[in-house]
């Protein structure tokens, strides 16, 4: 039963008990009415005053319920429609992640125009004080070989240690076990950058001539002996000379071009 039915109903009940009344006070002597009417006075009216309010509550209530209905409903729509805009807003994301590993594909392949080369991105990577690796999303299958150099934007990375099919592991120049031969900007004179246990984020310039002069900022590019890296690519910049009582155990600390902790997109060279 609905709650439009209830009210009539009570209606009628009130109808009825007071058409008893009237037809039990007409047949009722003319002094005693006005008693009798203030008797049924104070019966009838909290009666209907709680009829009253019980018919306000039912429909205040039908409002209310039916108000509740539309907002779930309202709800429900608006947490579907947030759930688009999430889904929207992801992909779109992606896109512009795409579209920023594109243009920086772009951009290093421009840069190194000179070498054929076949582009990559890090998938993981393992830079500590023992161990400075990467791995990169290309393998055999993308023609990746063994000691092929990589690089970045800024300079040297590494070069390819092991491949497989479908990925490839690079040693890093920061690695401790990694050596690099290296000409100084200035004085063209030749040294060797070697990673260190102590400090992962720096290279150790050794074995440099004792007639050689160094300052402080000059860069430091690969030489191109010993096999693996070729000729001019940068690999960073002269940060401390270090001088002992013997001239021939002088080193240097060599800040690396490329930030090795934000690397994501790099190249192979391929020649």
């Amino acid at each position: 039963m609905n709650r439009n039915k209830q009210t009539e109903i009570l209606g009628g009940v009130f109808t009825v008990i007071i058409l008893i009344l009237l037809v039990f006070l007409s047949n009722i002597e003319i002094d005693k009415l006005s008693y009798l009417e203030s008797v049924a006075s104070s019966i009838i009216n909290p009666i209907q005053r709680i009829g009253a309010d019980i018919k306000n509550k039912i429909q205040g209530n039908s409002a209310y319920f039916s108000e509740m209905d539309s907002i779930i409903a309202e709800n429900e729509s608006l947490r579907k429609r947030n759930s688009e805009l999430e889904t929207e807003l992801r992909e779109l994301e992606k896109i512009k992640a795409d579209n920023t590993t594109l243009q920086e594909y772009m951009n290093l392949s421009q840069k190194y125009a000179s070498y054929n080369t076949i582009p990559a991105y890090v998938i993981s990577k393992d830079v500590s004080n023992y161990s400075s690796t990467l791995v990169l999303n290309v393998g055999s299958a993308d023609g990746i070989r063994e000691k092929m150099t990589v690089i970045a934007d800024k300079g040297l990375v590494g070069h390819v240690i092991s491949v497989s099919e479908k990925t490839c592991k690079v040693q890093v120049i920061i690695d401790a076990a990694s050596t690099v031969s290296c000409t100084i900007s200035t004085t063209q004179e030749s040294i060797i950058c070697k990673g260190t246990l102590e400090n992962d984020q720096i290279l150790r310039a050794s074995y440099i001539p004792t007639g050689a002069e160094l300052i402080q900022g000059d860069s430091v590019y690969t030489s191109g002996v010993g096999g693996i890296y070729p000729k001019g690519i940068i690999i960073g910049t002269i940060k401390e000379i270090i001088t002992t009582s013997n001239i021939t155990d002088r080193y240097a600390i060599v800040e690396p071009a490329v930030d090795f902790s934000k690397i994501d997109t790099v190249l192979i060279i391929n020649d």
